[in-house]
């Protein structure tokens, strides 16, 4: 069945209180997806971001983000007032968020709320300690730990806690108690808030595509709380780290830092802890993209301690054999594949294996010096076609960077002709909803045709990404209207 959404961060949001959230500006937003004649909204991984702020460096693969807790509705419930809400600082740009100031205030604010909820006594918050206990316990702790120790990597706290001693996971247990009891409301409270608004995206007909990084972050409950999980020494410290290989847009590679998978142990297990994993999605999401998919074919195997990622090698990934057992264990599965990048014959072979969709991206297809598979012409149905995703440049600053060849290349395909740069992106939204895609999910930037200050992430750089914000009111009814005729046009409107 033929259908569309738009990609949009909860943190993209406008909001009074510097980041997006689970406010009145979401439930907005959905009733903007309905009239637009949209069926999914596709987000970024909700977990709490560290260093970076990242949202694929969570310090949980199973927590929220506090920032994503919607302050007005604890105005609501007499925990707090607008007044002190508005005394914080959270930064003053309306069109990027400030995380600086955002961590140095959210916080605060959401103490306060805890210390005049009684949330902590109800049934409600006892049942979802017990239900999440597996990993809620490790999360609190950790983050507990966290912050006594100035926010610093676990790999550098006192070796007994750093190495789970039972002695020091007591001592700080009960040293720390109110800060655990902290970490644990505003996990309650953020699974509240978002199993709300998700309630009410379904009953309007929208359905929430989420994210999920294929690895974890070192700096993360996970790798602390679970060592075996992965490749370390009796130190903890990781033998190798992942990354991509040196290529047209990097000649050092990316070397992102997380630890690598120790696939043996995940086997021997049946795969018990990314079973949980994906069940603990399916209970936030509607459908699930699977980000860089191809590492279960192989992954890119980096020394620990290299500066770049030229010196890595591709290993074995676990393959069919972990799909086999989710199908065993789960069932047929609701996932996108992120398979972008050099596909190997392999790894094209498990993607069709799972019968997952793949994903096309249009900013890759306009390549002049050969054939893509990114060109519409080349897609089968079991896709979705994006124009581009929050990796990539707005497809408005795209086309303006585009060299002489490739433009040229585009404006032939597309009979472009005489036309402008102006409001290019409609082309390219045309381009992809015409397609034979069965799902076309469109960033809300290039609907409003914004320019590359509107993107989202610059691969391999760090400072100014993960910013972008929404203003107040810049969705017009106009351009609903608009998105809805096309949607309407080609067939994938609700």
């Amino acid at each position: 069945m033929r259908a569309s959404g738009i990609l949009l961060p909860i943190a993209s949001l406008p909001s009074k209180y510097g980041i997006g959230s689970f406010s009145k500006s979401a439930y907005d937003f959905v009733d903007m997806l309905k009239e637009a004649g949209q069926k999914y909204w596709q987000i970024l991984p909700l977990g709490p971001t560290g260093y970076g702020d990242s949202p694929y460096q969570s310090f949980s693969t199973f927590a929220g983000n506090p920032y994503f807790i919607d302050l007005d509705t604890f105005v609501q419930n007499g925990w707090l007032t607008e007044d002190e809400c508005a005394a914080y600082d959270f930064g003053n740009d309306a069109r990027h968020i400030n995380y600086e100031k955002i961590h140095q205030s959210r916080f605060k604010i959401l103490r306060l709320a805890y210390e005049r909820s009684s949330v902590i006594d109800t049934l409600e918050f006892i049942s979802y300690q017990k239900h999440n206990a597996y990993w809620l316990n490790d999360y609190c702790l950790y983050m507990a730990v966290k912050n006594y120790f100035n926010d610093i990597s676990w790999i550098l706290w006192e070796k007994d806690i750093r190495l789970r001693e039972s002695e020091a996971l007591r001592h700080y247990e009960g040293e720390l108690a109110d800060e655990i009891l902290f970490q644990s409301f505003l996990q309650f409270e953020f699974w509240q808030q978002w199993k709300k608004l998700k309630k009410y995206a379904n009953h309007r007909g929208i359905e929430i595509i989420g994210d999920i990084p294929i690895y974890v972050a070192f700096d993360s409950t996970d790798s602390w709380a679970h060592p075996e999980l992965f490749q370390f020494n009796e130190d903890r410290e990781p033998f190798a780290v992942a990354g991509c290989p040196p290529d047209g847009f990097s000649a050092d590679g990316q070397l992102w830092g997380n630890p690598l998978y120790d696939w043996d142990y995940h086997k021997k297990t049946g795969y018990t802890w990314w079973t949980q994993r994906i069940i603990y999605s399916f209970e936030l999401y509607d459908i699930l993209r699977v980000d860089h998919f191809r590492a279960f074919d192989e992954y890119y195997s980096i020394p620990f301690g290299a500066k770049t990622a030229v010196n890595g090698t591709w290993k074995p990934g676990p393959g069919w054999d972990i799909f086999e057992a989710f199908n065993k264990k789960l069932g047929k599965l609701n996932i996108i594949a992120e398979d972008l990048g050099y596909l190997t014959p392999s790894v094209l072979k498990l993607v069709d294996r799972t019968g997952y969709p793949g994903m096309k991206v249009l900013e890759f297809a306009f390549d002049s010096r050969e054939e893509s598979d990114y060109l519409p012409h080349n897609y089968q149905q079991n896709c979705v076609v994006y124009t581009g995703t929050h990796d990539n440049q707005t497809i408005q600053g795209w086309f303006e960077t585009l060299n002489h060849n490739d433009k040229d290349f585009a404006i032939e395909y597309m009979n472009l002709y005489g036309r402008n740069g102006k409001d290019i992106h409609w082309e390219f939204i045309r381009l992809a909803l015409a397609s034979v895609a069965d799902l076309a999910i469109i960033p809300m930037q290039d609907y409003l045709g914004l320019d590359d200050r509107g993107r989202i992430n610059t691969p391999s750089t760090l400072g100014g990404n993960w910013t972008f914000r929404l203003l107040e009111g810049e969705i017009s009814g106009e351009l609903i209207g608009k998105i809805y005729k096309m949607t309407k046009l080609y067939g994938r409107s609700a």
